[in-house]
């Protein structure tokens, strides 16, 4: 039997705006992606360009991600377990082992399941899936700093940089950002 391994990594976790973003990837052996590794240690471009790459080569990938609201509700780690559990089960393709990127993995329905540490520089399949979230969200971020320009989302992408600590002290917090965090809700006068 062939194993059919699907990487599994999130972005996101750390900013204080925006869903939590998983991908899901399963590589075709016989169609090899020249050029993985974490989607950190790629440009732009690159990761743009292999963003195309991976969805016309991969055997079955699925972006999951999981909402501000499910993030204040349920805290960010099961919110980014939720994603991911999400972004296993979009595939249209089972696999036999699924690799998370990290130090921990939620349940995936029954199926073989690992934690892989740096995960994003070892399995080309967590690569892959590190790129298509990171994309997605980054994105994401890009129609959110259209929305709302006076933020700075385009350059720190909803992280918690001076820059955004400030703006978030002086205009408050969008619909879109996450009021469970603290500094959100210390900018909101919550803390």
């Amino acid at each position: 039997m062939i194993e059919m391994i699907a990487g599994v990594d999130e972005v996101g976790r750390g900013p204080l705006v925006g869903d939590v973003v998983t991908a899901a990837v399963i590589l075709d052996p016989d169609n090899p992606i020249e050029g993985l590794r974490d989607s950190k240690k790629l440009s732009e471009k690159k990761r743009e360009a292999l963003f195309v790459e991976i969805q016309e080569k991969a055997l079955a990938w699925h972006v999951g991600r999981a909402s501000v609201a499910e993030i204040d509700e349920l805290n960010i780690l099961h919110a980014t377990m939720l994603a991911m559990q999400r972004a296993v089960a979009g595939l249209n393709v089972t696999p036999t082992l699924v690799r998370v990127d990290g130090n921990r993995c939620p349940d995936f329905g029954g199926l073989a399941a690992e934690a892989l540490v740096k995960g994003d520089d070892k399995e080309p399949a967590i690569s892959a899936a590190s790129i298509l979230a990171k994309v997605v969200r980054d994105r994401e971020m890009l129609e959110l700093d259209a929305q709302f320009p006076d933020y700075g989302f385009a350059q720190h992408k909803g992280y918690p940089t001076k820059v955004h600590l400030e703006q978030l002290a002086k205009l408050g917090a969008t619909p879109h950002h996450r009021t469970s965090f603290r500094p959100v809700r210390r900018a909101l006068g919550l803390e």
